[in-house]
């Protein structure tokens, strides 16, 4: 989160060199992280905590380190929009559509729909050029994700069973695409630590008023400790922070097709750590999103 000001020119290349596959890595992460630490908690809580957490440590360090605060509140309710879109609809939404009984699979490739979206939200509100070739790209991408998704997939039956949980999931899917697009057009000159302090923060609030007497309170373990901590840091701080800087630099839709990889390598630390399996569909949608990552790329 500190200036790169002082970076030589070769030091700052790689840096933006690496920062995608780093924000890929550790977006992923948040998947097993969550998995563990919602042994121990309701989900709405889990996101409430990691929330407060996360205001706390980035409005402590703008304080500490003298950032600027947004000065207008016509800046404040942008940067307010673009955090809950991003934050508590994307996230709250997930989490309500798999509570409403929808199976993991089938949220995986609803929300798998963004960087489709983020690029038609981008062509229409930035102004972006999206050619035939990044159409191609982002289209071959959602064929991967879906082969990548094939075996956790329950057919129709999995969004029959569970119809309540659709438009939730349809919710996280035009939260996390229009924040994209709304954070880059909006709040793309915000310091990440006061700005992410008052996302966050609104954000929590958001979900407090979604917080029912079924979600479960926490139960402290050490589990759960270390799942807050590394989503906190590692997911809220780092990758958030990542993507925004990739924002900044990039086309929109662009930095939303690096979701694509997101289901591929969170399937093989399932099968590193979890020791889950990798059928044949999952290697051939590994090898149709890489090739879609070179076209839009």
């Amino acid at each position: 989160m500190s200036s790169r000001a002082g970076l030589d020119p070769a030091a700052r290349v790689q840096w933006i060199d690496l920062a995608p596959l780093l924000f890929v890595v550790l977006w992923s992460t948040g998947f097993i992280a969550a998995k563990a630490g919602l042994h121990d908690v309701g989900p709405y809580h889990f996101l409430l905590l990691r929330f407060a957490l996360v205001s706390s440590l980035l409005g402590l360090t703008a304080w500490l380190s003298q950032a600027p605060w947004p000065r207008s509140p016509r800046s404040i309710v942008h940067i307010a929009v673009a955090g809950v879109l991003i934050h508590a609809g994307y996230l709250g939404g997930v989490f309500t559509a798999l509570r409403q009984g929808l199976g993991a699979g089938e949220v995986a490739l609803l929300v798998g729909l963004q960087p489709v979206l983020t690029a038609a939200f981008a062509a229409r509100w930035l102004g972006e050029t999206v050619g035939m070739r990044r159409w191609a790209g982002l289209l071959l991408g959602l064929v991967g994700v879906t082969l990548v998704l094939l075996p956790r997939l329950q057919g129709l039956s999995g969004f029959a069973n569970a119809p309540a949980g659709v438009p939730a999931a349809a919710v996280a899917l035009f939260a996390i695409s229009l924040g994209t697009v709304y954070q880059k057009r909006f709040c793309a000159t915000m310091d990440l630590r006061s700005g992410g302090a008052i996302q966050y923060a609104c954000s929590g609030l958001v979900l407090a008023a979604m917080i029912s007497p079924e979600d479960a309170a926490p139960v402290w373990s050490w589990r759960l400790v270390l799942a807050l901590a590394w989503l906190v840091l590692v997911l809220s701080v780092g990758a958030v922070g990542l993507l925004y800087q990739l924002l900044r630099r990039g086309a929109a839709s662009r930095v939303a097709s690096l979701f694509y990889l997101v289901p591929p390598v969170t399937t093989l630390m399932g099968w590193a750590i979890f020791d889950e399996s990798l059928h044949p569909s999952t290697l051939v949608g590994m090898a149709c999103v890489m090739l879609a990552l070179l076209l839009i790329r």
